[in-house]
């Protein structure tokens, strides 16, 4: 499958998927339009996988990514990711979120979709 440009510039793209990840993983289930949930979905996959080798490399290459935004405990979302999220999935070889079709959005009749971690 091929990237989708998702109607944005390079860069703004790159900021969406950026903000749609440290979501997904601090929330653990978001909602938004289906195409950005399947964009998204390649990109909460390869942060977990980075994610499940925890060394110095790996956490800074997360860090770059993601954005640093902190919970209500107090952990930001590479904390999150590297403590809650990748240990859940230690024995799993991919396959960690699931987009589920919501139907369309009021307004301008959207395709919505939910994405979550399994």
């Amino acid at each position: 499958m091929r990237n989708r440009k998702l109607g944005r510039t390079a860069d703004h793209r790159r900021a969406l998927l950026r903000n749609l990840a440290t979501e997904v993983i601090i929330k653990g289930k978001i909602k938004t339009t289906e195409m950005k949930a399947m964009e998204l979905r390649s990109v909460v996959d390869s942060l977990i996988t980075l994610a499940k080798v925890d060394n110095v490399h790996n956490r800074r290459q997360a860090a770059s990514y993601l954005q640093a935004v902190t919970t209500k405990d107090g952990k930001t979302a590479v904390q999150v990711l590297f403590t809650e999220v990748a240990p859940r999935y230690a024995s799993r070889n991919g396959g960690y979120t699931r987009v589920t079709k919501l139907g369309y959005r009021r307004g301008d009749n959207a395709p919505v979709a939910s994405i979550e971690l399994v």
